[in-house]
């Protein structure tokens, strides 16, 4: 009756934990959300009154599918000036958020039994799609010793003739990992001479902590040629709900394809959003986003500490994005488990492990107040200490 592309797609577990929290709190429970990947900081003013004023100026119309001049010019300055990476506008393919830009392409690139290859813990969206584009999953687990990153001889030891992508995410989601300059050259020299294509999510660039952040596709003329970058506004300014994200690729036919399957299914994302994307891409907001980094960092910083000093609970610190991955092994729970007892015990919402590709650990965003990371925290503390009582 129903396809078997849709049935192979499972709910995101961010979104689903998410869900069971505003259920809780619709029945009267006191929950503290630690599970969102949203910040808590006002989309900047120069943002709103630029959609205030398209708006008012009644730019209301149907756009090119690919986005409006201007705000193709404003990305592809960007990527130049912060990036070092030189494209064209007809180079560029802007979409509903990020999910959209990476739906086009494992749906442009991706057929039938191509491997896919995804380091682990991973963001839940990218095997899902690639389950859904006929693709099959190729896992290369990380762990805690290596910064949850993978490396070269990993990435070369999974390399088959069947090998179609590489999925790169730095800063990750959920780790916090980065990639350095050195280690991303050490997987380029890997990819020397293959056909895979490097798919490059690079959406928390902006919130980096004592490191330098490096685009993949600035490493190497082959990189660039390879690499499809993805990257949008909604965490660096703060606008998840205004839905932009894009993508940029050296191959034109790759983007008119994409264009041509973006027109057949939504084809341009909402012309307020664009004219309002520009501010966040040409510098204007810059201060406000490093005032967001610094507050993320105090916050990162607190929130590390105050877990290790935890029984049963380890994290390292990440040096980037806006979340810990919590090790609770010691505590011999699953981490669905964890979390389930958790937030009906304690009220605190935090996302199972299990969900990003890898057991025993929980991911905890600390893209919120510090009086509610400091609560939560110790709701935590009060529930580990019980589990260790037991």
């Amino acid at each position: 009756m129903y396809s078997h592309r849709i049935e192979s797609l499972s709910e995101s577990m961010t979104i689903a934990i998410s869900t069971l929290a505003r259920e809780l709190q619709d029945k009267g429970k006191d929950v503290i959300s630690l599970s969102a990947g949203e910040p808590d900081f006002e989309t900047p003013q120069a943002i709103k009154d630029e959609a205030i004023k398209a708006i008012e100026d009644g730019f209301t119309k149907y756009t090119s599918v690919a986005g409006i001049p201007e705000l193709l010019k404003a990305i592809q300055a960007k990527l130049a000036r912060d990036n070092h990476l030189e494209y064209e506008t007809k180079e560029i393919l802007v979409s509903n958020g990020a999910k959209h830009s990476l739906f086009n392409i494992f749906q442009a690139i991706v057929e039938e039994g191509d491997e896919v290859i995804i380091p682990s813990p991973y963001w839940v969206t990218y095997p899902e799609v690639v389950t859904y584009c006929g693709g099959k999953n190729i896992f290369i687990e990380t762990c805690d010793a290596s910064g949850f990153k993978m490396s070269a001889a990993q990435l070369k030891a999974a390399l088959t003739p069947k090998t179609k992508v590489l999925v790169l995410t730095t800063p990750s989601n959920p780790t916090g990992s980065v990639y350095s300059r050195q280690e991303l050259e050490a997987i380029a020299e890997v990819l020397k001479g293959t056909n895979v294509w490097v798919v490059s999510d690079e959406m928390y660039e902006k919130l980096v902590y004592g490191v330098e952040f490096t685009s993949v596709a600035s490493i190497s003329e082959d990189m660039l040629r390879r690499t499809i970058t993805v990257n949008g506004l909604s965490k660096s300014a703060a606008m998840t709900g205004w839905r932009m994200g894009y993508l940029a690729t050296k191959d034109k036919k790759l983007i008119k394809l994409m264009d041509n399957l973006q027109s057949q299914c939504t084809s341009n994302i909402c012309s307020i959003t664009q004219k309002a994307s520009i501010p966040g891409l040409d510098g204007r907001i810059d201060p406000e986003v490093e005032k967001m980094r610094q507050e993320f960092e105090r916050r990162r910083n607190f929130a590390v500490d105050a877990l290790n000093a935890i029984k049963g609970l380890s994290v390292i610190k990440p040096e980037g994005a806006f979340y810990l991955f919590v090790n609770t092994k010691a505590l011999e729970l699953d981490s669905m488990q964890f979390c389930k007892d958790l937030l009906e015990e304690e009220g605190v919402a935090v996302v199972p492990g299990i969900g990003f590709g890898m057991e025993g650990y929980f991911r905890l965003s600390f893209a919120t107040s510090m009086e509610k990371i400091e609560e939560g925290i110790k709701r935590i503390a009060r529930f580990c200490e019980k589990r260790e009582r037991a």
